[in-house]
């Protein structure tokens, strides 16, 4: 008998320790209209900029250009396409920055890229990753608006 009941103890306190715990704050409506699945994950694509295949030697042109990308930075994050975007240190990769982009497709982001001209002029070129992350980081945005004293 002892042992039937510390069998049945000991296999309910390892169920119990592998099972799921449900969040009591969980918000239906807010995971939803974010895309979110059960974990409050959604898929994105993680973009890593680098130093593109062509040199422009004229100042005005590649002013020009890194202008437009920035401008462009900014249109797509105002479509919720754009969560993420910064520049990276000097490194020995030749990697410029990141983008995470809020599609969830390769494809869909090549898309999106091909209106930057910074890329389309190959001063930079990119590499392209499905990633999955937590379906709130488009948030993050709105608090960003309020602590940017000014815009690029």
């Amino acid at each position: 008998m002892k042992i039937t009941i510390l069998l049945t103890l000991l296999s309910f306190l390892t169920l119990t320790s592998f099972s799921q715990t449900v969040n009591t704050t969980y918000d239906k409506g807010l995971a939803d209209s974010l895309g979110s699945d059960e974990y409050g994950m959604k898929q994105y694509v993680l973009v890593i900029l680098k130093t593109g295949t062509v040199t422009v030697t004229d100042k005005s042109v590649t002013d020009s250009l890194f202008a437009g990308h920035m401008q462009n930075i900014n249109r797509l994050a105002d479509l919720g396409k754009l969560v993420v975007a910064g520049p990276l240190g000097k490194n020995e990769k030749t990697y410029r920055g990141i983008f995470i982009l809020n599609v969830k497709t390769i494809e869909e982001a090549k898309a999106l890229l091909e209106t930057d001209p910074a890329i389309k002029a190959k001063l930079l070129d990119s590499e392209l990753y499905a990633w999955y992350g937590s379906a709130a980081l488009p948030m993050y945005l709105n608090f960003h608006r309020k602590v940017e004293k000014s815009k690029f």
